[in-house]
């Protein structure tokens, strides 16, 4: 994809899910700020004194991790400074995409012109070279306690001298090849830019951007197909006006959107007294999964823009620092998984309910009156087995016991770890939301219903992919094609269109990236 002429600036100052997005995709070119610039300079000065004036600096003239006592004399610098970065080469497993290591290199880039980090200029033009040229490292995921990703992050710095593996003009490839081809020579790391290039979370921060915005949409999605069962159902919509008396300021905004998105149309009405929880709390379920993604973003976001790395430079000093440990990014992220399995809680309950039949005289299973079918009951274990999963992930294992180097290093978060539990909650979810409008237009049509608006725009694409159920037929694949389809930018953006949540899809850079 080549890059469009509109540059994204970095300064050191948090970056957006918009400046993500575009990064990742490469629609927008990188450029470093002038003044943060001659911050790193001013910063590396500092550095390049102290080791002048004989002072340990750790991981510039000293070992790193247990090895930290040991001093390297200047004529080893360069072969310690080499080795370095490719010792850390140790991922193993499956790569990060392409649009996560491009946000990983900018975040690095960031953070260095924050004038915290007292790497070289060189250093910050280096990454920059590799993104402009689009010649993306490889970096295998597992690897990482979440202190630093010291095992992600080499395969970084590796590439930056020409060892290890890159993406270039599509294919994968040994990273000098990549290099050369590019025009491109494989870089000296100096005295603190070796360390610079591996320890710092910039990849799991990129990771955790990436799957909290994959989160936003899925839920974004459920939604709206939890708002198509509410009509299938026959749901009082009452509750969604209460909320705006006696609920949170999001939970009235989501209700307001759920009885907006409700008319247009001969909404059923089954109700007698009062809905089943699944129902009637909604706005409660879903306003409280996307303030914990809310507020796991804003933290996430804040982190992109201040350094990690150990050592740093403050107040004409290079200081030893404990900001290697991304705990508040991790923490936030693992209750925003709790908020989605509630969410994926909600979705099932209304599968079973559905699945029952009795509302609206719906029939068991959803078999069309006069069917010889088993219809949908078998399918409702998918539901319950989509929701164990989304579960599953939520135990937190942050504060899982981990001590190594010599026991000097004994606090770790798992943050890559909890990411790529969060992914795999999103994929289930998605999942479930293919499930649940499945059933949903099915009790639609046994009911002669004629949805509109948001329940409309879901019922329709059900049915571009899935015919209405007569007989007992494979399920597999139109579940997935209904999962395909649910997650696509098209519907995100007739979504959008057609029913803004602003302050969700502005913040979380739903829809169309420019």
């Amino acid at each position: 994809m080549t890059m469009q002429a509109h540059p994204i600036t970095l300064s050191g100052k948090p970056l957006s899910f918009a400046d993500i997005a575009r990064i990742g995709t490469r629609k927008a070119r990188l450029v470093a700020d002038p003044e943060a610039l001659v911050r790193v300079a001013q910063a590396r000065e500092v550095v390049e004194e102290a080791i002048a004036a004989g002072q340990p600096v750790y991981g510039s003239t000293t070992g790193v991790g247990a090895m930290k006592d040991v001093e390297w004399t200047p004529d080893q610098l360069d072969t310690f400074n080499m080795g370095l970065v490719r010792a850390h080469h140790f991922g193993t497993g499956d790569a990060f995409s392409s649009e996560i290591v491009r946000t990983a290199m900018a975040i690095r880039v960031n953070m260095a012109l924050t004038g915290r980090v007292g790497c070289t200029t060189d250093l910050v033009e280096a990454y920059l070279a590799l993104l402009s040229a689009d010649v993306v490292p490889v970096v295998r995921r597992t690897g990482s306690i979440g202190c630093a990703d010291i095992g992600l992050m080499g395969q970084i710095g590796a590439v930056l001298t020409g060892a290890g593996e890159a993406m270039f003009d599509g294919r994968r490839q040994p990273a000098e090849t990549a290099l050369t081809a590019a025009g491109l020579k494989p870089f000296r790391l100096a005295p603190r830019d070796s360390l610079a290039s591996i320890s710092t979370n910039a990849v799991g921060y990129a990771a955790a951007a990436a799957a909290i915005r994959d989160a936003a949409a899925a839920v974004r999605v459920m939604l709206a197909t939890g708002l198509t069962t509410a009509g299938a159902l026959g749901a009082s919509r009452d509750p969604w006006k209460a909320v705006a008396h006696v609920g949170t300021e999001r939970e009235a905004g989501i209700g307001a959107w759920l009885y907006f998105n409700a008319k247009g149309w001969d909404w059923p009405n089954a109700t007698h007294i009062q809905d089943p929880l699944s129902l009637r709390m909604m706005s409660q379920v879903f306003a409280t999964g996307y303030e914990t993604l809310v507020a796991a973003g804003k933290i996430l976001l804040a982190a992109t823009g201040r350094t990690d790395d150990n050592p740093v430079v403050a107040g004409g000093q290079v200081l030893t620092s404990g900001g290697s440990l991304p705990l508040d990014v991790t923490v936030f992220l693992q209750t925003a998984q709790l908020g989605l399995a509630h969410i994926a809680r909600n979705s099932f309950n209304r599968c079973v309910l559905l699945g029952n039949g009795q509302r609206r005289d719906l029939p068991v299973n959803l078999v069309q009156p006069g069917a010889i079918a088993t219809g949908f009951g078998p399918i409702i274990k998918l539901a319950g087995e989509l929701f164990a999963r989304v579960l599953t992930m939520t135990n937190p294992i942050s504060a899982n016991s981990m001590v190594v180097a010599g026991g000097i290093e004994d606090e770790a978060t798992f943050l890559p770890l909890v990411v790529e539990r969060l992914e795999r909650q999103v994929l289930a979810l998605r999942r479930l939301a293919a499930l649940e409008a499945m059933l949903a237009a099915q009790a639609m049509d046994i009911s002669g219903d004629t949805p509109g608006n948001v329940p409309g725009i879901i019922y329709s694409l059900v049915r571009r992919h899935a015919d209405t159920y007569w007989q007992d037929r494979p399920l597999s694949a139109e579940v997935e094609a209904i999962e395909d389809a649910l997650a696509s930018d098209e519907l995100m953006n007739e979504l959008i269109s057609h029913s803004a949540i602003m302050e969700l899809d502005e913040f979380f850079a739903l829809g169309p990236i420019a």
